[in-house]
C-alpha cells in the first residue's frame, strides 16, 4: 500500500464520529468548499523544485494540484524547469560550456539535458517509491503526467497539475502544451488547470481549449491593482474582461486585498494566492489568516503539509499522526492533519461555470 493510502486511510478512521473544524465550517471561497492547496513546483520546501522527487512528495502530501513550469529544449521537447536557463538548478556548469553567452534551456536537446543532475535538496529520511533511480533528472513534462497518473492509478487518488507556461508568447509551445495534457488524458478543470504572467499566453490557451475540445481551469498570473475604476490584473486587464475567458486569477498574495476577491468572486472568478513559504505551523496560522477570512481560493505554497494544516487542523487527527509517526517502518515526512478534507474534496474547480470567449 503506498504511503498517501495509509495516511488517509488512518486520518479517515481517526475522524470517525468526530467532525472537524474544517468539516463543519463554511469558507468564504466562491463554492463555499475549502481553499485547495496547490503544490509550487512540487513539496519544493523539502525537495529539489520540479523533479519527480519533489511531484511525487507533494502527491504523498496529498496536495490536490502540484504546480509546475514548462520549458522547450532546442528540440522541441517541454522540460520541466522554471528558469529560462539551467545553471541555477544543474550542474550543468561541469558539464558543458557556455552557449550563447550562457546556459538557456532552449540552446540544449534534451539528451544533453538529460545528462544533468538538479541540485539536491531531500528530507533524507524519505523513500520515493515511483520515482526512483531517475528521481533528479530534468523531467519532460510528458514523464510528470505519466508519473501523476501512475500514482493516482496505483492509489485510487485523483491529483491533477498546475501548468505554468514560463515563457513568453509562443503560439507553438502552447500548442505542445496543450495537445501534450489532451494526449495524457488531462482535459478537465479536476485535471489540469493551466497558467501564465503573459497576457497573450492565457488568450491563446482559452482558444486552444476549445479548439481541442478540452476543458481545463484557465488562470492569469500577475499582481492585483486598482487603476482608479476598476480592479485589474497587473494594470493590464480589468476583472471584468478576464471573467469572458478565465476561471481565476492567480495574484501575488502581498498585493491581495479583500475588495479585489469579492469583486473577483462577483463576476464569478476565483483567486489564488502566491507564494506562501511559511516556516512552521504557526507562521502558516498567522500568514493565511486574513486570506482565510477573505475567501482565497487557493494557496500556492511551498509547504503543502504545512498549508493544509493551517486550513482544517484539529486535535481530532493526532492519534492518526501519533500512529503514524511511532511505526518506525513509515519514512520520516511531515504528516498533513487533514487529510479527509484533502482526498475527498479536490473538485472545486470542476463546479465553476465555464464562461470561454468563443470565437466568431
Amino acid at each position: 500500500m503506498q504511503k498517501s493510502t495509509l495516511l488517509c486511510a488512518a486520518a479517515l478512521a481517526a475522524a470517525a464520529g468526530t467532525l472537524s473544524t474544517a468539516d463543519a465550517a463554511v469558507f468564504n471561497t466562491l463554492t463555499g468548499d475549502a481553499p485547495i492547496v496547490i503544490a509550487h513546483r512540487g513539496a519544493s520546501a523539502y525537495v529539489s523544485e520540479n523533479t519527480l522527487a519533489s511531484t511525487e512528495m507533494a502527491l504523498d502530501m496529498a496536495a490536490p494540484y502540484v504546480e509546475n513550469d514548462v520549458q522547450m529544449t532546442r528540440d522541441g521537447v517541454l522540460v520541466v524547469m522554471h528558469d529560462g536557463t539551467l545553471d541555477r538548478t544543474t550542474n550543468i556548469e561541469n558539464l558543458y560550456e557556455r552557449r550563447n553567452g550562457g546556459y538557456n534551456v532552449a540552446d540544449f536537446t534534451l539528451a544533453e539535458i538529460k545528462q544533468l543532475t538538479v541540485d539536491t535538496k531531500i528530507n533524507t529520511g524519505y523513500d520515493f517509491l515511483l520515482s526512483g533511480d531517475r528521481a533528479y533528472e530534468v523531467p519532460t513534462f510528458a514523464e510528470q503526467l505519466d508519473l501523476i497518473s501512475t500514482y493516482n492509478a496505483a492509489n485510487g487518488t485523483d491529483y491533477g497539475i498546475l501548468v505554468e507556461g514560463k515563457y513568453g508568447f509562443n503560439a507553438d509551445t502552447n500548442r505542445a502544451v496543450m495537445e501534450t495534457l489532451k494526449e495524457k488524458g488531462y482535459t478537465t478543470a479536476d485535471k489540469a488547470m493551466i497558467q501564465s504572467f503573459d497576457f497573450g499566453n492565457v488568450f491563446d490557451y482559452a482558444l486552444l481549449e476549445d479548439e481541442l475540445g478540452m476543458d481545463l481551469g484557465i488562470a492569469q498570473l500577475g499582481d492585483a491593482s486598482w487603476n482608479g475604476y476598476a480592479w485589474t490584473v497587473s494594470n493590464l486587464i480589468s476583472l471584468q474582461n478576464m471573467a469572458q475567458y478565465t476561471d481565476t486569477v492567480a495574484i501575488s498574495y502581498g498585493s491581495l486585498s479583500q475588495a479585489f476577491i469579492e469583486a473577483a468572486h462577483d463576476l464569478g472568478l476565483s483567486v489564488y494566492g502566491w507564494t506562501f513559504r511559511p516556516s512552521d505551523l504557526e507562521a502558516a496560522e498567522s500568514l493565511m489568516a486574513s486570506f482565510l477570512d477573505w475567501g482565497l481560493d487557493g494557496f500556492i505554497t511551498d509547504n503543502p503539509d504545512l498549508v493544509d494544516m493551517a486550513i482544517g487542523a484539529t486535535t481530532s487527527f493526532a492519534s492518526a499522526q501519533m500512529l503514524l509517526l511511532a511505526d518506525d517502518s513509515l519514512p520520516a515526512v511531515p504528516v498533513p492533519a487533514a487529510l479527509p478534507l484533502l482526498c475527498t474534496g479536490l473538485g472545486a474547480l470542476a463546479l465553476l461555470r465555464r464562461r470561454r470567449a468563443r470565437a466568431a
